[in-house]
């Protein structure tokens, strides 16, 4: 790892994505969820036809605006990504024994239904991947600031990297501006960190910008995908 660390040093987001896709052909693998900042890397990704796969878990509960973007990316960018959904069974006999807003009762049955609807299906994607490429930023959590570009993840078996991970909030929006990025519509209203529609709503002013995710809750503000 250390030497992949040394090599990537210096290199911006592109190049170091080329890097690894060179090391790792074949093996190298970007999860987005629209968000803006998945946006800058899949627009990165794309523009510069770089070797990596692309996919996203669809949870069955996200937002139309969502579903929206991903129609208006697929025609800009004229490019095809994965699309993993959950287990069948598993969401029918979660909603049978729980009934369809079970995440509302506790953090368990929160972390069950994220377990489910985006953990397995994750890890099913990643299955044969070495490095996996994220959209973290350090600025986006407290417990997301202590996260280099590159990390380990002993769990999978594999490497991380955040090619955003020191960038601010308005890098990220003057990228979006410059290269015409489409984006989320939702963030127009207030909606900083999207994720499934009954879980996320718009912040205030002054917010924190996880805010809006399980807000009903006292937690980390993960669903088990990033810790």
């Amino acid at each position: 790892m250390e030497n992949i660390s040394t090599a990537l040093e210096g290199l911006d987001p592109i190049a170091a994505m080329q890097y690894l896709a060179a090391e790792f052909p074949g093996a190298v693998a970007f999860s987005t969820s629209f968000g803006q900042e998945d946006q800058v890397i899949a627009d990165m990704i794309w523009r510069a036809n770089l070797p990596v796969r692309v996919f996203t878990l669809d949870t069955g509960r996200l937002f139309q605006e969502t579903y929206d973007l991903m129609d208006l990316t697929r025609a800009r960018y004229k490019k095809t990504f994965e699309v993993y959904f959950p287990e069948t069974a598993s969401v029918e006999k979660l909603l049978q024994e729980k009934g369809p807003n079970s995440f509302y009762e506790s953090v368990e049955n929160r972390k069950e239904c994220c377990n489910i609807r985006k953990v397995v299906p994750l890890n099913r994607a990643l299955q044969g991947v070495k490095v996996w490429i994220t959209g973290l930023r350090a600025e986006q959590s407290e417990n997301r600031q202590a996260l280099h570009a590159l990390e380990w993840d002993e769990q999978r078996q594999l490497y991380k990297y955040n090619p955003l991970i020191n960038w601010s909030y308005d890098e990220m929006i003057n990228y979006l501006q410059e290269q015409n990025v489409p984006y989320n519509k939702l963030h127009d209203k207030g909606f900083i960190s999207i994720g499934c529609a009954p879980c996320t709503r718009a912040i205030e002013p002054g917010e924190h910008p996880r805010a809006g995710r399980w807000w009903w809750e006292l937690s980390k503000k993960e669903c088990g995908l990033h810790g």
